[in-house]
């Protein structure tokens, strides 16, 4: 497998629903969705990570090809941050004074997922290892009982190592 195309597609009025960037969809093999709000906030790229697909992730992810975790890691995070998007917008209405314990926990974890999962600078060269490290970090930053897509082996092989960024983001929140 090799990419064939990259094709760039606008969408008016940045609507994802509209008929061109719909139908397109359905003839491509992923999507990576820009975010004019993520770009105007200075994280570079600014992939909205929620309506970006991959049709093939799961045949080129997992032991023997990046890392045996990688999948359930994948899932986790994509989880986590869903539900942190929904605390961040209660946040806006109630205030992030009035958030849960755990919600507070999904608010911050929303920020560092922003700030050193999806930033990356130009003249950042990541490895894949590193990034599901960063991943691992960014998950135990809420509670083990709220990490349910992930075996509980790859938490003790994976997500033990807390790091001290791990450990300050955590007091700092």
């Amino acid at each position: 497998g090799s990419i064939t195309q990259i094709a760039i597609l606008t969408m008016p009025d940045d609507d994802i629903t509209h008929p061109i960037p719909d139908l397109t969809g359905y003839i491509t093999e992923g999507q990576i969705v820009l975010d004019r709000s993520l770009a105007q906030r200075g994280i570079y790229p600014p992939i909205n990570v929620l309506p970006s697909l991959s049709r093939l992730m799961s045949d080129g992810i997992g032991e023997g090809r990046t890392r045996k975790d990688h999948g359930n890691l994948a899932s986790q995070l994509y989880a986590a941050y869903a539900r942190a998007r929904q605390v961040q917008r209660l946040a806006s209405i109630i205030g992030e004074e009035d958030l849960s314990a755990t919600d507070k926990l999904y608010h911050t974890f929303a920020r560092e997922f922003h700030g050193r999962f999806l930033r990356q600078g130009t003249d950042e060269n990541r490895t894949i290892t590193q990034t599901l490290d960063i991943g691992w970090e960014l998950a135990m930053l809420l509670p083990e009982q709220e990490l349910t897509r992930v075996r509980p082996e790859e938490i003790d092989q994976y997500g033990r190592k807390r790091t001290p960024s791990a450990d300050k983001i955590l007091s700092a929140g």
